[in-house]
């Protein structure tokens, strides 16, 4: 799920609709919903729009529990937090809650309010963050969005439109089909060639190291550096015994 590009209506209901495509998309597993299509559960028929939302509560259960729980550098909540507001969610009264977790009710009713005024919080710097930044940009002077499952972001992460184009014309000898020339040093350039190879795998789908070999090899001839590196980044995941790699 890539959080910084969902809205905060989209992450809450689990699903976004691309006008693009006129579809419905899950969250959670990318799954499309397309308007005008019908869509069968329990021998019953939904369009569209009813569809995405039954086959989130029988596919993933609770969007609040998805959200929560999710494994992503912008949940910053702690486990005590978690558990708390699982808690609060389950409609519990602060008496049943401070039993549950053999705290007192006033310190239950103060965290209650902590939450409220981070909410409150993140309202105002909403509000004077897209103010600030609502003013048209040109696009080669945006920032590239950070991929979600970065593993440390820092400097190297802030590359402008720009400077992604300038990379890929000089790096690669071809975009289609993708040959790289050149893996650099410069951890800037390595995350922008890396974010164009993986363009190259499904999402979704389980590899084998020797199918991932096998790709990579097509793009640079070096493709375990390649496969590391992917992993490093967070770009993919693999089994322990590296029997399986897949797209974050």
């Amino acid at each position: 799920m890539e959080v910084d590009k969902l809205t905060v209506e989209e992450l809450k209901n689990g699903y976004r609709f691309d006008s693009g495509t006129d579809s419905y998309i899950c969250n959670a597993c990318s799954k499309v919903f397309e308007t005008g299509e019908i869509f069968t559960f329990d021998n019953r028929f939904f369009e569209a729009a009813r569809a995405i939302k039954i086959h989130i509560d029988m596919e993933h259960g609770s969007k609040f529990d998805e959200l929560l729980y999710l494994d992503s550098k912008y949940n910053t909540f702690t486990d005590n937090q978690k558990k708390l507001l699982s808690l609060i969610y389950s409609d519990l009264t602060d008496k049943e809650i401070a039993k549950e977790l053999e705290v007192s009710t006033s310190t239950v009713r103060h965290q209650r309010f902590m939450f409220r005024e981070k909410a409150k919080q993140a309202k105002m710097y909403l509000a004077i963050y897209e103010q600030a930044f609502e003013k048209k940009t040109l696009v080669e002077e945006m920032i590239i969005p950070v991929h979600s499952n970065a593993t440390m972001v820092d400097d190297r992460y802030v590359t402008t439109e720009k400077e992604k184009e300038q990379i890929l014309k000089t790096v690669f000898e071809s975009l289609v089909p993708l040959r790289l020339k050149t893996f650099p040093k410069k951890e800037k350039k390595k995350i922008v060639i890396l974010a164009k190879i993986v363009e190259q795998f499904e999402r979704e789908k389980r590899y084998t190291e020797k199918e991932v070999n096998h790709i990579i090899n097509e793009i640079y001839e070096d493709y375990a550096v390649i496969r590391r590196y992917l992993v490093d980044y967070g770009f993919m995941e693999r089994t322990n015994d590296c029997s399986e790699y897949w797209l974050k």
